[in-house]
């Protein structure tokens, strides 16, 4: 791998990375058949069992680290087949960078490595561009010039084919664009996996979970409604994904021919992966990179340190609501009985019982089932709400590891590159704004406010 990166065999690493690149592209090809070959379905009619999500046993817990405990409530989704795939077929392809980096490594899966080497063609028009500003805090994404918000409301169930098929709608309403959409979750879960596909570094919101039963009963319902609506406040929040292309024609298209034509044109997006850093408009501010390394270090240690907050509280929550809806419930109402009870042996002596008193008892014992109904119910008020954010910050934390990752690659793969001559240092140039911009853009996700400030 050192003889490769050597200057003095540039046909070599030349050879190599033309290989790995077709590699790729065929890979890409054969993603975007799958899709094309669903064009002719429905444009609503996207079988409900394709990406039902089998929650793993035993798995380790949020950001690869062992899980201390259960994780009720519902877990982060897993990564689709596609990732996975990708992984299994590029570890086949030995190493590349002198550090002995994997090929099945996000790194590569990225486009990354391509993107350092020079290996990514140049395109004489790209019609997008994210841009990274300097701020108070240091780099984050330039703002959405055109911010909007998108409510989630009335699931309703559906059905077709005489009542053969069911499924729920949701509808969308952004406020750019006042006609409301209707769509189901099949449709949010092919824009989840775009946005996978096309912003593979930054980290993109998970989904809800997915069920193969109960998915008509009204709990369930109401709690995909709510995560979704945390869902779609993040997506519509964000300087960079709000302005997708996709995401825009996900919000507004109500046409079924213009569906798939959107549809179609998503699937064959070319500023994937090593491209989309074509996309990127870093700012002219230098950055020292050794600063770079140590924030992101600390970034880390954040990472780290919060995913096992976040899984703490979830597991403690998860509990009282437990008790909430069933021990507290349970007592409280057994209470009520005992006072019942007594009010009822009361009434077996007419000559001396007393209705008043009796009465009093009675009255008692029914207020005491009524807490029991009120402890169960609470956590609608609170502890559910607090448990759909925290399951937001898990499935963003869950995407750190990989980010990281390919902050560290690039320093290690700069190294490499330095020794590589001429060729390579405008890819380097572009590399290390993309380090110290896009890269603490992201970091400070979970720390910003919100606003765009990220």
């Amino acid at each position: 791998p050192q003889k490769a990166f050597s200057s003095k065999n540039p046909t070599r690493l030349q050879g190599y990375t033309q290989s790995h690149i077709k590699q790729r592209h065929i890979s890409g090809n054969a993603f975007i058949h799958h899709f094309e070959d669903d064009d002719d379905d429905d444009w609503d009619d996207w079988d409900d069992s394709c990406t039902v999500v089998e929650e793993p046993r035993g798995a380790a817990g949020t950001n690869g680290h062992p899980a201390v405990g259960p994780e009720p409530y519902g877990a982060p989704r897993a990564k689709p087949a596609l990732e996975r795939q990708d992984s299994v077929g590029s570890s086949k392809r030995g190493s590349v960078v002198g550090r002995n980096l994997n090929r099945f490594s996000c790194f590569v899966r990225s486009g990354v490595e391509a993107f350092i080497l020079g290996d990514v063609p140049l395109m004489s028009k790209i019609a997008e561009a994210y841009g990274i500003e300097m701020g108070s805090k240091g780099p984050q994404w330039r703002a959405n010039p055109h911010p909007f918000i998108c409510s989630v409301e009335d699931p309703t169930k559906q059905t077709k084919f005489k009542g053969i098929k069911s499924y729920i709608s949701y509808k969308l309403t952004p406020s750019n664009f006042n006609s409301p959409v209707y769509r189901r979750y099949k449709h949010f879960d092919w824009l989840y996996n775009r946005l996978l596909h096309k912003f593979t570094i930054i980290s993109v919101p998970h989904l809800p979970e997915k069920q193969a039963t109960g998915r008509f009963e009204e709990d369930f319902i109401e709690k995909r409604k709510r995560r979704l609506i945390l869902w779609m406040e993040h997506m519509t929040s964000h300087p960079v994904l709000s302005q997708y292309e996709g995401f825009q024609h996900f919000l507004r298209c109500r046409d079924e021919k213009q569906w798939k034509l959107g549809k179609r044109r998503a699937e064959k997006d070319e500023m994937v992966g090593a491209s989309f850093l074509l996309t990127i408009q870093i700012p002219t501010e230098h950055q020292d990179l050794q600063d770079v390394e140590d924030r992101v270090d600390a970034f880390k240690a954040f990472s780290k340190k919060m995913d096992d907050s976040v899984l703490q509280l979830t597991n403690v929550a998860s509990e009282l609501v437990r008790k909430h809806v069933g021990g507290f419930r349970k007592e409280f109402q057994k209470l009520g009985n005992a006072f019942q009870a007594i009010s009822y042996s009361f009434q077996m002596d007419p000559p001396y019982s007393l209705d008043a008193l009796n009465n009093a008892i009675s009255h008692t014992g029914k207020t005491y089932e009524a807490v029991g109904e009120m402890f169960a119910e609470q956590p609608k008020n609170d502890l559910f709400l607090m448990l759909d954010t925290l399951s937001l910050y898990q499935g963003l934390l869950s995407n750190f590891p990989d980010i990281i990752h390919l902050q560290k690659g690039k320093g290690t793969a700069l190294e490499g590159c330095f020794s590589l001559g001429d060729e390579v240092r405008p890819s380097l140039q572009v590399l290390c704004g993309l380090m110290c911009g896009a890269g603490w853009g992201r970091s400070s996700l979970l720390c910003s406010d919100g606003d765009g400030g990220w």
